[in-house]
């Protein structure tokens, strides 16, 4: 009954997320925490350095007093923690764990989600969320031990705490993942659009010093977010667009509020969709870096991809939603780049993990190798590969009728998508119709929110639209 009271804890697609003083609280934070050094405890890695942890907060209500939290109570279970001094991205986060060869790390952030939620993200030792069966593992060891913890001045003057800056390795990574000498040279006019996210100021960082031109949108720390999410859709940009629109850049890319995840517009300020922008960096990697390899996509992902890896020769794995799934697969070997529809993208070599910061700086050397403008590039693009058109809306629907529409969607598929005839179902991960012609439909509930998600790709964005239309009405069957 106790348990109850404090409201239940459940991981899903990448975290805990709870809204803030709801479920978020001091008192389940507490419990995560000694659950998840139980776990940590429980399985070491060899290699690894099982004592050893990082914490790190973005820009969210109450993030840094929550991350401080986290770091008493690993001190308090004997872990040396590194808490970092400021609103920090999630990548960066990650970079450390694996740097460090810690046993793992926690992000407290609830990346796109309003802003009345929080969360906690666990990364595991290699640099990446962990795996669902870890999660699940964490899930199971909840209130099976007291919370032990140590005040964190006590764990600060004990060497068990240390707080510093630990941005500095991760961006000195991201200058060597790319050519940036040519990035440096290539006076190339970027904005970044942050949705106040912890990515604000990362670019003017990086790139200073270079004849790169950086302008930085929606900077200022605000955990209000005012009159927007910080996801990385056009709904979002309504400051941006305007901007641009007078002051055109070459490139603005967008990332979400724990900047692992990306989006982007177009230099005028037309907004450029995360497929666009996972389809230029997959022509790049082959065409201008002459890279092969296996290419990994959430099955929410453009088809474009699959057309792609068909005419280049590159072997196409897809998994279920959740980078998650594409980091088991980066770490196996032999990927080239580890994609999905949200806007995370995985750059091997690197960090089996999303970043944002990254997905900038390579879009970067594209432009600055290519010396073309992105309206060409798009439009080399879709002259190579097809037309597709892709739409979604997040629609509320019951959860308790959630598993019944799935079950009447596997079990009563529609026989055509439009005009063409069903040639597929998927139903591994929520429910996906494929047409002869190549158009699909899926719907699939949040792992992290109520709400019941609907995609749609086509020609057309006409057609898109219909098939969304069509999904609506699947919805209303049960």
């Amino acid at each position: 009954m106790a348990q109850q009271a404090m409201g239940a804890i459940h991981f899903g697609t990448d975290g805990w997320r709870a809204i803030i003083a709801e479920d978020f609280t001091f008192t389940n934070l507490d419990r995560v925490a000694q659950a998840t050094a139980d776990y940590w405890r429980a399985n070491p890695v060899p290699g690894v350095h099982g004592n050893r942890a990082v914490v790190g907060y973005d820009r969210r209500f109450l993030s840094p007093e929550f991350a401080a939290r986290v770091a008493e109570v690993l001190a308090g279970n004997g872990f040396t923690v590194t808490l970092t001094d400021r609103p920090t991205p999630t990548p960066s986060v990650s970079f450390e764990v694996k740097r460090q060869k810690a046993i793992g790390g926690v992000m407290l952030t609830a990346s796109h989600n309003p802003a009345a939620f929080n969360g906690f993200k666990l990364k595991a030792w290699y640099g990446g969320s962990a795996e669902p069966t870890t999660c699940k593992a964490v899930e199971g060891l909840l209130d099976r031990n007291p919370i032990r913890s140590i005040p964190l001045t006590q764990a600060v003057r004990s060497r068990l705490v240390s707080v510093r800056d630990i941005r500095g390795a991760h961006y000195a990574a991201l200058k060597k993942l790319v050519d940036f000498p040519l990035i440096a040279a290539s006076g190339l006019k970027f904005a970044h659009e942050a949705l106040h996210g912890v990515g604000a100021g990362c670019f003017d960082e990086l790139l200073a010093g270079t004849t790169c031109r950086v302008t930085t949108l929606n900077a200022e720390h605000n955990p209000g977010f005012p009159g927007i999410n910080p996801e990385p859709i056009a709904r979002n940009y309504i400051r941006s667009i305007p901007f641009l629109q007078k002051h055109p850049h070459d490139l603005c890319l967008v990332t979400d509020g724990d900047a692992d995840r990306v989006g982007g517009l177009m230099g005028n300020g037309a907004p450029l969709t995360t497929h666009q922008i996972i389809c230029l960096l997959l022509r790049h990697y082959v065409k201008n870096r002459g890279m092969t390899g296996k290419v990994v996509k959430a099955l929410t992902t453009t088809s474009m991809v699959d057309r792609m890896c068909a005419e280049l020769g590159l072997e196409l794995i897809e998994t279920g939603v959740g980078f998650k799934y594409i980091a088991s697969e980066i770490l196996k070997g032999g990927v080239l780049l580890g994609f999905e529809e949200s806007g995370g993208i995985g750059f091997p070599g690197h960090i089996p993990e999303r970043d944002g910061i990254a997905a900038g700086l390579v879009l970067l050397e594209m432009l600055a190798m290519e010396r073309k403008s992105l309206k060409v590039l798009l439009r080399e693009l879709e002259k190579d590969f097809g037309p597709h058109r892709y739409a979604r809306i997040d629609t509320t629907f019951p959860l308790e009728k959630r598993s019944a529409l799935m079950s009447f969607c596997s079990e009563h598929p529609p026989s055509r998508l439009l005009k063409s005839k069903l040639a597929t179902v998927k139903a591994y991960d929520g429910v996906k119709f494929i047409a002869q012609d190549g158009s699909w439909l899926m719907l699939r509930g949040s792992g992290t929110e109520p709400i019941l998600r609907i995609y749609a790709e086509a020609k057309t964005d006409e057609d898109a639209q219909a098939l969304l239309r069509q999904g609506v009405g699947l919805t209303r069957k049960v």
